[in-house]
């Protein structure tokens, strides 16, 4: 029997544009949530730097070579934010500007405190992904 060593909380979110990326792509909450776990667990699948990560998405009956990548805002132990979500088929990776602004923005969104989460959570900006029922 495999024992999950306990890890600290993290809290995990997702923006409105890649809410709107996964529906369309027909990726879960509990999609993000596994993908998220995996990075919690320290497999990440790139790290590219200043608190953003790129994780593949794996899909229920499906692999995660081909399918969803995400960027993900990323501050072990703390937070992890889905902000950007794209389809290997369409574009093998982002931009160096496009890194670069994701850069920025986890500068601002890693360092929010409880009562900004609370706030962003509150309008809208940002959605919380829960644990998937099966692994609670």
């Amino acid at each position: 029997m495999k024992f999950r060593t306990p890890l600290a909380i993290t809290l995990i979110f997702k923006n409105n544009a890649f809410a709107r990326f996964a529906k369309k792509a027909h990726i879960t909450d509990a999609d993000l949530w596994h993908a998220a776990q995996r990075a919690i667990e320290g497999a990440i699948d790139a790290d590219l730097g200043g608190g953003v990560i790129k994780q593949r998405i794996a899909r229920k009956g499906q692999g995660k070579s081909g399918g969803s990548r995400a960027i993900i805002l990323f501050k072990a132990g703390d937070r992890a934010v889905f902000v950007y979500g794209f389809e290997k088929k369409d574009m093998a990776n982002i931009r160096p500007q496009e890194l670069e602004g994701f850069r920025r923005l986890a500068k601002v969104v890693l360092n929010y405190d409880s009562v900004d989460l609370a706030a962003m959570t509150r309008k809208g900006a940002l959605i919380h992904v829960e644990s998937p029922q099966d692994d609670r």
